[in-house]
């Protein structure tokens, strides 16, 4: 069981994972046109950030609020 201010802060961290990781990816793809090492290091690491913040989505899905 979580409090409902601890699932709101969850709630924004996954979000900034998601956004932020699909952001590092789109640009680390568009680097590797002229720096191919730096972008596909852009691209993994933004699809590790973004996989994570899928993975917390999941997290989110267990936990309960508490009861009033």
């Amino acid at each position: 069981m979580a409090s409902p201010s601890s699932l709101q802060r969850l709630h924004r961290l996954i979000w900034l994972l998601i956004y932020g990781g699909l952001l590092t990816l789109v640009l680390g793809l568009s680097v590797a046109r002229s720096d191919a090492e730096l972008g596909w290091g852009l691209v993994g690491v933004g699809a590790v950030v973004a996989a994570l913040g899928v993975v917390l989505v999941w997290v989110r899905s267990r936990l309960r609020e508490d009861p009033p």
